[in-house]
């Protein structure tokens, strides 16, 4: 059995002899009776339970905000805790944030105050100069029910107008030392009550553990797998977590391909995404919060096989495929064949996805994702859809039209794309077409929207496509054309 390491106000902890699906926010509370970080939906919505992890990442310190009511303890080796406590010593001033929050009143009844403090936090700590629209983004995790948002705007503006610079920088040299102390180069494997949870370091050993506990549940970013503990009270058995696989977080272009780790957090992969496509970075950071994104993963949206993951239908409209890996094999996968029913996958026991590729776009084509949700912040689709489409002489030569929550499974609706495939992109054809989305989807109602609504959704949503790349899809043909005949 090991024991978890990890850094806590200056000091080596190590924790044995507990369940290791224990999340975070139940260790402080319980355990350390650490009560300043909240416990409010425990699914990670509101924010109150925020951290802040500190690892050394590209050579520096890398302060994330995540929340603890779905982090298992074991997530901590290796790395250092911050909790609202640990910006709070008497023979210190406040951290600028807290002393900004304090001027500009920005606290009533103060339950999510210290979520507030520790997202900001870890902006201010990383970030020297971020704009409105990036404040609003990282505030949208954090849920304030009484005091409003504005005096909390005005704080966040008011702690980086000081320019006091970052205030856990003159701790960096010490803490550095101290993670060097925690870090952990072989596999972490805690046992408790005839249940193991193992954290391989290289993909190698993470593949022979996957083949040799075909049972173990596998964990990315847990933060799905995390409602299982937290909403349910289940108990997961045997867990592989690949989350400390540094092979399995890498993003980079290969043989003409975006290939995604399985590991790969929304927020590493979110500029190789946003660059690949435009409309597909502005997806992702509509999904879930900033905390959410600093540990869930783009293959673990897929792996959950949920019909409404936000990843799956843009994935399929790109032309995405996995790569799965069981022992020393491997084998790719269209996504288009990965799922087979409902949060049921075409992975076997012992078998685990490597990386997601995504090829890159053919010259001229177009592609955009849509997501509708009764919030535009912090919500699950009730319908999304993805489209990309090619044209040549004025006609499409190649169209995908996705949706996911309109069945079972995201689907691609080739009814709609042999309707349109040799048609001008124009209103009325796309207006003729409209009929082969009705007979293709049969959703349901609930309560998200009913099944009435959904179908308009997803004829209106194909319409929006057409409206918003007609001119954009004319021209690329032709850009595509100078751009090859260019010296």
């Amino acid at each position: 059995m090991s024991e978890i390491r990890f850094v806590l106000d200056g000091q080596v902890r190590t924790i044995e002899g507990i369940d290791p699906t224990t999340t975070v926010l139940q260790w402080l509370r319980g355990a350390e009776r650490r009560c300043g970080t909240k416990e409010g939906c425990a699914e990670g919505d509101c924010g109150a339970c925020t951290v802040v992890l500190a690892d050394l990442h590209a050579g520096t310190v890398r302060y994330r905000a995540v929340d603890a009511c779905l982090l298992f303890l074991p997530a901590l080796d290796g790395r250092a805790l911050l909790t609202v406590e640990s910006l709070c010593h008497r023979e210190e001033p406040l951290h600028p944030v807290q002393e900004a929050l304090v001027a500009c009143h920005a606290s009533q009844c103060g339950f999510c105050t210290p979520g507030f403090v520790m997202a900001l936090t870890a902006l201010y700590e990383s970030e020297p100069a971020p704009s409105r629209e990036r404040l609003d983004e990282v505030l949208a995790g954090n849920l304030c029910r009484c005091t409003g948002y504005r005096p909390i705007v005005d704080a966040a503006a008011r702690a980086w107008s000081r320019g006091g610079g970052p205030r856990l920088a003159a701790q960096e040299e010490a803490l550095r030392e101290l993670l060097g102390r925690v870090a952990r180069p072989a596999t972490l494997t805690v046992e408790h009550a005839g249940k193991r949870f193992m954290a391989p370091r290289t993909l190698d050993e993470a593949a022979r553990l996957a083949q040799a506990n075909p049972g173990a549940r596998l964990l990315a970013g847990g933060s799905d797998l995390g409602l299982l503990v937290t909403k349910q009270q289940r108990d997961l058995g045997d867990v592989l977590s690949l989350a400390e696989v540094a092979e399995l977080h890498e993003v980079a272009w290969r043989g003409g391909a975006l290939e995604i780790g399985a590991a790969a957090t929304y927020t590493e992969a979110l500029p190789a995404l946003g660059e690949l496509a435009p409309s597909l970075g502005a997806l992702v950071r509509r999904i879930a919060s900033v905390q959410i994104r600093n540990v869930g993963t783009v293959a673990g949206n897929l792996a959950n096989a949920s019909p409404i993951g936000d990843m799956a239908s843009a994935l399929l409209a790109l032309d995405a495929s996995v790569v799965l890996r069981r022992g020393a094999a491997e084998r790719e996968v269209p996504l288009a064949g990965f799922f087979t029913g409902y949060r049921k996958t075409v992975l076997e026991p012992g078998e685990l996805i490597a990386r997601v590729r995504l090829p890159r776009p053919a010259a001229g084509a177009v592609f955009r994702a849509y997501k509708v949700a009764k919030r535009h912040d912090q919500d699950i689709s009730t319908v999304n859809g993805s489209f990309s489409v090619e044209l040549r002489q004025g006609r499409v030569h190649a169209l995908r039209a996705c949706y996911g929550g309109m069945a079972a499974t995201p689907v691609r609706v080739r009814e709609v794309e042999a309707a349109l495939t040799g048609q001008p992109w124009t209103e009325a054809a796309v207006a003729a077409a409209l009929p082969a989305v009705d007979a293709a989807l049969q959703p349901i109602s609930d309560m998200r929207g009913s099944a009435g609504y959904r179908r308009a959704l997803a004829r209106n949503l194909l319409r929006k496509f057409q409206l918003d790349t007609a001119g954009e899809a004319a021209a690329g043909p032709r850009r595509a054309a100078a751009e090859a005949e260019a010296p």
